[in-house]
């Protein structure tokens, strides 16, 4: 097995005891290794990157390693004053001195320290669980709010830019298959109907980053609630994991789809529209969470925009979800017919649920902010 053979090129002591695949391995090739010498024994995470969305595996991993590096000093210089042990992962290097090693085929693999006595989960349980979900986001965006971008590296070119994903569905919806499915199925006009009425809404975070209102600092990409780390022991955030898609990007685009991933308790697969809402309870638990540690380095006009956030997130998805419906189900798996046009029609009652909500949602981040 190719991986074994991997996992020993890596700095780490000890003889392979066990490799074991972990995680549903929707993205990369993930594995838990264990190795032990006479004394000790030592686990790490070994995968391999899935070049077919990550392009430049090298620059992505110059992205994780410089982040991570100038995280984990900001963590150490604050430790005497935490009130828990933050953790991130750490990028360990293989043994010619490189931050991956390349298969025989071409392929790419990255070894990371494993996060200590901690767990993610599928949805968020409760409020402060929503809280400590928001904060070890605002966390990890505080402590690298000062890491220069132009150190990065735009690894996903397009991504989170919503007005792209707009133009993407125009192409779509002019190609004959998209014309018949849209001629041919009641929901997908309904839901084409949802689009056109909302794009004057579109470009409103890259509209205020053209005008100056809105900066570039680094992103995580995907902080969605199963990136998460809580500790088992005290019930406390400890980590956000998943730094494939660390970039350049605006602030709220992480803000807005931990909101989207966490709030709604429905989730993205069910069929019922009346169980899709936005969980004001879970909202707020999440923004006290993320205001605590983010509120400092956040501009009056970042905090203006954190509702548009979360409204266009969800509309944004949704629209990739049926641009994808739309083009014959080309991107996103599919395990059934219609699984990417269930998923926008999920996406877009969300989206109008914050919308509904957007009054209250408004008073709950300016009670934080």
């Amino acid at each position: 097995m190719i991986a074994e053979s991997i996992a020993t090129q890596f700095d780490i002591p000890g003889r392979l005891v066990a490799l074991r695949p972990i995680g549903a391995g929707n993205v990369n090739d993930t594995y838990r290794v264990i190795l032990r010498t006479t004394f000790s024994e030592e686990q790490f995470i070994l995968q391999r990157i899935n070049q077919a969305v990550f392009k430049d595996p090298v620059a992505v991993m110059a992205n994780m390693k410089a982040v991570t590096d100038h995280a984990h000093r900001r963590i150490e210089s604050e430790a005497d004053q935490a009130d828990r042990i933050w953790q991130l992962p750490r990028v360990i290097p293989a043994k010619d001195g490189r931050d991956y090693v390349i298969d025989p085929k071409g392929g790419y693999w990255r070894a990371l320290s494993m996060i200590a006595s901690s767990t993610n989960y599928e949805k968020v349980n409760e409020p402060e669980h929503a809280a400590e979900a928001g904060r070890v986001l605002g966390h990890f965006q505080r402590i690298i709010s000062d890491f220069p971008t132009d150190g990065l590296a735009d690894t996903l070119p397009g991504f989170h830019i919503t007005p792209g994903y707009l133009e993407s569905y125009d192409r779509v919806i002019a190609t004959p298959e998209a014309a018949e499915r849209l001629q041919t199925v009641s929901e997908a006009r309904r839901l084409g109907k949802f689009v056109e009425q909302r794009r004057d809404f579109v470009g409103i975070l890259e509209k205020a980053r053209e005008a100056g209102e809105l900066n570039l600092r680094p992103i995580h990409g995907d902080p969605k609630i199963t990136n998460v780390m809580i500790d088992n022991f005290t019930g406390k955030g400890t980590a956000i994991v998943d730094l494939d898609t660390v970039k350049p990007g605006l602030i709220h685009y992480d803000f807005g789809d931990a909101v989207r991933s966490g709030c709604n308790p429905a989730g993205e697969e069910t069929s019922d529209l009346s169980e899709v809402y936005l969980d004001l309870d879970l909202f707020g638990a999440l923004v006290r969470g993320y205001l605590t540690e983010a509120k400092g380095f956040l501009s009056d006009a970042d905090k203006h925009y954190l509702y548009d956030s979360v409204r266009l997130i969800a509309f944004e998805l949704g629209l990739r979800f049926f641009t994808d419906y739309l083009a014959g189900d080309v991107y996103f798996k599919v395990s059934y017919e219609g699984q990417n046009l269930n998923r926008a029609r999920v996406q877009f009652a969300l989206c109008e649920s914050i919308e509904a909500r957007e009054g209250k949602m408004r008073g709950i981040l300016e009670k934080h902010c």
